[in-house]
């Protein structure tokens, strides 16, 4: 009688499916802590990384919110060729359009100063630019700062052009 051959089928030699089973691989208990304890790290040194880039950040988005509302209020004033007037209460750290019930207000670390024609001024802390159907204006200097960052935003007189400077 002639021997029987094995046929082998699959990938795995006959015999080590056993062996497969007993070797899986896998990540031991030490090394899921091990990087549990990496990530733990990084979530606590992330935090005072981002907040030491935070009044910076604060700082631009409070530029170009004011800088929007410069924008809007010369738009308005061209729009609906009606004198258009943004407030700014350096005391309260707040700026209002005249026509819109909404007041815009700065984070209190922020420090703001407003430079103005001497008529444009209302109050010891209350200033104003003044936007013409003509697209001109009052003109004026807006300056936010926090610590050693400072932006500038200027108003041009004659045209009304809102920029603002690093």
């Amino acid at each position: 009688m002639p021997k029987a051959e094995t046929v082998k089928t699959g990938m795995w030699p006959a015999g080590s499916n056993d062996q497969r089973v007993k070797g899986t691989a896998g990540f031991t208990l030490i090394e899921l802590i091990v990087v549990l304890v990496i990530a733990a790290a990084v979530v606590a040194l992330t935090p005072p990384l981002i907040s030491k880039a935070l009044p910076g950040v604060e700082l631009r988005a409070a530029a170009r919110e004011i800088a929007a509302s410069l924008r809007f209020a010369r738009n308005r004033a061209v729009t609906q060729r009606a004198e258009t007037v943004l407030s700014l209460d350096v005391r309260e750290k707040s700026y209002q359009v005249s026509g819109s019930p909404r007041v815009h207000r700065l984070p209190a670390h922020l420090e703001f100063s407003l430079t103005t024609a001497q008529a444009a001024g209302e109050a010891a802390d209350v200033g104003s630019i003044r936007f013409f159907p003509g697209g001109g204006s009052t003109g004026g200097r807006i300056e936010l700062a926090a610590g050693a960052r400072r932006y500038m935003i200027d108003v041009d007189w004659l045209t009304g052009r809102i920029q603002i400077l690093d």
